[in-house]
């Protein structure tokens, strides 16, 4: 086979460039180790910026997410019983859409597949060759037979565990990592929701979050041992906890119902610079995973597929080099601020085990600060948001 630009993987970045480039007239083909079914049933949460929600809208594949998403204008800090809200749309003139990220996935699969897209599902042992050459290749396994694609560019989608970073020569790449010594807990609820707006809660038992996934399901996430197992975890356990770190003393109570689905999330920081070497380019968790408590993964993919679809574009238009060379510079630019954003909210939010008296002090204290300083809203309320 022979495409301009070989992707691998099929997750939000993968699928997105691809439909980004179609829609600049650059040919690409996907390859992903999954199943379409697979990909589309994987359920995580989603929190999309104003900038990730115009992206979609733009490529034609925001419709379905501006009829279902949740438009948030705010969401809320709880610690010491009470609630604070922190109004987003009056600090920053911007909002967030709650819009799961498989949901995502389905509506661009759906859009690649009508625009007679090449997706190729169930791939296996693939390889990446020759990324310093003018002509790299990928070579694999589709359907019980051996394939390679010959492209101008191959670009990694496929996540932390996948054979694209691992191409970059260890004396070129510098990997940045953090593992917290805790996970989420993540179960969904068939109820009604207990908030109109995501509830981020701090308390001494551990952090808990409040999702709305929609009007009859709520998607509820409580701090937890890593290495815990579902199975230790009963349904009185988790309503005794989640109650016990969320109910505070305006009388709110977090809503119970028939919790459906139960999953442990590890929590890592992790970023891969550079994110380029010779014609393979990374994007999205293959150069950078970030704790979700910052909303940033989605995001993050987004506007690294958003870069480099642009600046593929300037490459076949016109034959320049410029934003292609600069591409892992400035991309790495926005991944570290969200870094940031996503350790400093997660530090802020979590018990940590080794924490002594006088930090945990200190943790409550900026969260008084926070709330009750517009200027420390504002900054709070841009990063979330993404408005920088």
């Amino acid at each position: 086979m022979r495409t301009q630009v070989a992707i691998i993987g099929a997750g939000p970045a993968g699928l997105l460039l691809s439909h980004l480039l179609h829609l600049n007239g650059i040919e690409s083909v996907v390859l992903e180790s999954r199943t379409r079914a697979d990909i589309e049933a994987t359920i995580r949460a989603g929190v999309l910026e104003q900038g990730s929600m115009h992206t979609l809208v733009e490529a034609g594949v925001g419709e379905r997410m501006r009829k279902e998403g949740a438009l948030h204008h705010g969401f809320e800090l709880a610690f010491d019983g009470k609630r604070h809200r922190v109004d987003l749309l009056e600090l920053t003139g911007k909002a967030i859409t709650v819009y799961p990220q498989h949901e995502v996935i389905i509506d661009l699969v759906a859009a690649r597949i009508a625009a007679q897209g090449q997706l190729l599902f169930e791939t296996s042992e693939v390889a990446i060759h020759d990324i310093g050459s003018a002509r790299p290749s990928v070579s694999f396994v589709h359907k019980g037979e051996s394939r390679r694609i010959d492209a101008d560019f191959v670009v990694g989608c496929d996540g932390f565990h996948g054979v694209s970073r691992q191409m970059i020569p260890h004396s070129l790449r510098q990997d940045f990592q953090r593992t917290y010594p805790f996970g989420w807990f993540g179960i969904l609820v068939e109820s009604a929701p207990s908030s109109e707006e995501l509830i981020y809660a701090r308390h001494e038992r551990g952090f808990a979050l409040v999702s709305t996934r929609s009007p009859t399901v709520q998607r509820l996430y409580l701090q937890c041992d890593p290495h815990d197992r579902v199975d230790q975890w009963s349904d009185d356990r988790i309503w005794s906890e989640l109650h016990a770190r969320l109910d505070n003393q305006d009388g709110w109570q977090v809503k119970e119902g028939r919790i459906f689905q139960k999953n442990v999330i590890g929590m890592r920081s992790f970023v891969c610079a550079p994110m380029r070497s010779g014609r393979l380019f990374l994007a999205g968790d293959a150069a950078h995973i970030v704790p979700p408590t910052g909303a940033k993964g989605m995001n993050l993919a987004i506007s690294d597929v958003r870069l480099l679809a642009a600046a593929l574009d300037g490459f076949y238009r016109q034959g320049r080099w410029e934003a292609l060379d600069s591409y892992s510079e400035i991309a790495l630019q926005r991944v570290w601020r969200a870094e940031y954003f996503s350790w400093w909210m997660t530090r802020l939010l979590h018990t940590f085990p080794d924490a002594t008296p006088f930090e945990r002090e200190l943790q409550l204290a900026e969260l008084r600060n926070v709330v009750s300083s517009r200027a420390l809203r504002t900054a709070l309320a841009e990063n979330y948001v993404g408005a920088f």
